[in-house]
């Protein structure tokens, strides 16, 4: 089988200038409400490049969507974060070995923070050969200080003040970093069964500077992401 990578990301920022470096593009339309998908190649790879909204449900819809429609065999959650380790910096990048819902909470019945009882688990792992590619292609770009591996945490909020990144480092103090869609994109692709991969360039500290920071920095950490993502692809080739 021809190997298809769908690469998802929330905002047009995020994947705008992917979709313009794709050869031979095609506009696929969705039933979907305000779901811009465009199909075509990139480093070698066939791939699907899908704006799918802000937050956990617009992100599980969009994926849903891609592996009935498409049949990708490995899939990208593409864009920016707020950094919760004192280890990250604005600009780096995350690469997630595995995600969770910080906010998904069932402690009232016994259960662990973030654990999903219908799954028997908490975290979405991602895949050994994607994230090896990704490291490779982000260290032709980045020192590996600004590289890191480790716990991505997603939630239906924008991490915007000290005492909500305090609380989630609290629950989770193994977390890199937080986002808004990652965990939704890795649990629909785990439980189809489809290779996947988080990564986060940092736009923000995730705290009272957070608005600041992402409206001055989030256009400049994001060339540095799809250039990676386009060398992760040839990668593949090899």
């Amino acid at each position: 089988m021809e190997e298809r990578i769908a690469i998802i990301g929330a905002m047009d920022e995020e994947v705008e200038a992917l979709g313009h470096a794709l050869t031979s593009v095609t506009q696929v339309q969705s039933p979907l409400r305000n779901l811009p998908i465009v199909q075509g190649g990139l480093g070698g790879k066939e791939v699907v490049v899908v704006r799918c909204g802000i937050g956990k449900v617009n992100a599980a819809l969009a994926t849903q969507y891609v592996i009935d429609h498409f049949k990708p065999t490995g899939i990208i959650n593409s864009g920016i974060a707020g950094a919760l380790s004192p280890k990250v910096r604005i600009g780096d990048l995350v690469l997630g070995t595995n995600s969770l819902h910080h906010d998904f909470d069932l402690r009232e019945f016994g259960y662990a923070m973030s654990y999903i009882p219908s799954l028997g688990s908490s975290t979405f792992t991602a895949d050994s050969r994607l994230l090896v590619a990704a490291t490779q292609a982000a260290k032709e770009e980045l020192t590996s200080d600004r590289i890191h591996q480790g716990l991505i945490v997603s939630g239906d909020q924008f991490i915007s003040s000290t005492e909500q990144k305090q609380h989630i480092s609290r629950m989770f103090p193994e977390a890199m970093c937080a986002e808004m869609e990652g965990a939704a994109i890795a649990q629909v692709a785990s439980v189809n069964r489809i290779p996947h991969l988080i990564m986060r360039a940092i736009s923000d500290q995730a705290d009272s500077t957070a608005p600041h920071d992402f409206d001055q920095y989030l256009l400049d950490v994001i060339p540095v992401l799809n250039t990676v993502i386009q060398k992760l692809l040839a990668l593949l080739n090899g």
